[in-house]
């Protein structure tokens, strides 16, 4: 007797949104390390999953909660990274839902979806990056940003497989349900990279004005009599503010 193949679906509303302006964010202007020593001092020291949001990214996330909750409404399951900022981020959207409404939704922080690893230059200036790792330029350029792992760090191909492990539970867990992702940039690019396929040329890095903005709004649907139920992008980096 031949065993009945196991089919898993899909959630319905899969919404990801990254989180607020945080004060890394503020302090680094989007750059890959710290300008000088002023634009360190104010958050040296602080472990990448506690840094906390800045006021204006509270604000951010306020409007980016009552844009979500007019469109979309509840959800059945919403997810954090467990770090502070995504915690901080969750907590000032769902100011735009009931007490009620918030206990409807379960609540949950899994680490598959923490942000990328910045390894030993997390506190670094430039200049300093330099002088301490003379190499990491040319291996940079060699490997491109999908492989290469900054020292002691991780590479997008690494957070790509534990995405993946987030994804398959989903899939195995959280048929047809709505769900809330709070997550990180580099972590919403392996989430397109898998759910679209890209290749890892189209991972390699971001194209001109594709970054992932604070609290921009991904949203992927799915329906299982559609295309297989394949997730379909419906849009990227939507802000409310």
């Amino acid at each position: 007797m031949t065993a009945k193949k196991l089919e898993y679906g899909r959630p319905a509303l899969l919404v990801i949104v990254r989180h607020a302006e945080s004060q890394r964010n503020e302090a680094k202007k989007g750059q890959t390390y710290f300008a000088d020593d002023a634009a360190r001092n104010r958050i040296k020291g602080i472990a990448d999953h506690k840094i906390k949001l800045t006021d204006e990214g509270w604000k951010q996330a306020r409007l980016t909660g009552k844009e979500i909750k007019k469109r979309f409404g509840t959800f059945d399951y919403v997810y954090t990274s467990g770090y502070v900022r995504t915690e901080e981020t969750l907590d000032a959207i769902l100011e735009s839902y009931s007490k009620k409404e918030i206990e409807s939704m379960q609540r949950r922080a899994n680490s598959f979806i923490r942000e990328r690893d910045p390894g030993y230059t997390y506190d670094m200036t430039e200049t300093e990056a330099k002088i301490s790792f003379p190499w990491l330029k040319d291996y940079w350029n060699t490997f491109g940003g999908f492989f290469s792992a900054p020292p002691g760090g991780e590479s997008l191909a690494a957070v790509c497989e534990r995405v993946y492990l987030f994804l398959h539970s989903l899939k195995h867990d959280r048929d047809q349900k709505r769900i809330l992702v709070v997550t990180h940039g580099g972590t919403i690019r392996c989430f397109r990279a898998l759910i679209e396929r890209w290749d890892y040329d189209r991972a390699t890095k971001w194209p001109e004005g594709h970054s992932p903005k604070n609290c921009g709004i991904t949203v992927y649907e799915s329906n299982p009599k559609k295309n297989y139920g394949k997730y379909e992008l419906k849009e990227y980096n939507t802000v409310a503010y």
